[in-house]
């Protein structure tokens, strides 16, 4: 196991049991952000870096029972609260990492991605992970429930200049991993950015 593995493992295990409760709010949240990636019924999906597979009812919901659902986590512990949380009735739970999924190129409509890019160990190679398993005029969902200075608000500091999600580089990272960006948000209520698979 890589170190960046390790690490993000370390991070999340012990605060797998009571994530939720942590975080009683978010579910309307995830709600609307799920509803703007435009899935449809027999959509298939990918919730990437999924944890306790909060999006998966959402992302159920969107493509209907003749749709794929599936939610990637790197972490056990996590896994483990989205099947006590009953979540794994709303799709597939794959132990992966989304730098190298087991998925077929192209097999899937869209990515939702829940404070995913914080974590990411190499961002424009695992964001290219992300658009192979994406057809062409696909989507991706880059989202967190609070806004960037919310969230740095929350960890006791401040937005810096290098930080990811900050518009001016996410977009020409997203442009080097295949993806367009579409739409923007950032708001103390949410981060939102939605992007398009390139061909």
């Amino acid at each position: 196991m890589s170190d960046d593995h390790t690490h993000v493992r370390e991070f999340f295990t012990p605060r797998a049991a009571d994530w939720d409760s942590r975080f009683p709010d978010d579910g309307p949240a995830y709600a609307a952000a799920v509803a703007e990636l435009g899935l449809r019924e027999g959509g298939r999906v990918l919730d990437a870096g999924c944890g306790t597979g909060r999006a998966l009812p959402s992302l159920r919901g969107a493509v209907g029972p003749s749709g794929v659902v599936v939610g990637a986590d790197l972490t056990p512990a996590m896994l483990e609260a989205a099947v006590r949380a009953g979540r794994d009735r709303d799709g597939r739970l794959l132990l992966a990492d989304v730098a190298a999924l087991p998925l077929r190129s192209g097999s899937l409509d869209a990515v939702f991605a829940a404070g995913l890019v914080a974590h990411l160990p190499d961002p424009a190679r695992n964001l290219r992970e992300l658009a192979r398993v994406v057809r062409a005029g696909g989507t991706l969902a880059l989202f967190h429930p609070i806004g960037r200075a919310a969230l740095a608000a929350r960890q006791g500091r401040g937005i810096t200049p290098d930080d990811l999600r900050a518009e001016p580089n996410l977009r020409p990272l997203l442009a080097r991993s295949g993806w367009r960006l579409t739409s923007y948000v950032d708001e103390d209520a949410r981060f939102l950015a939605l992007a398009v698979r390139e061909d």
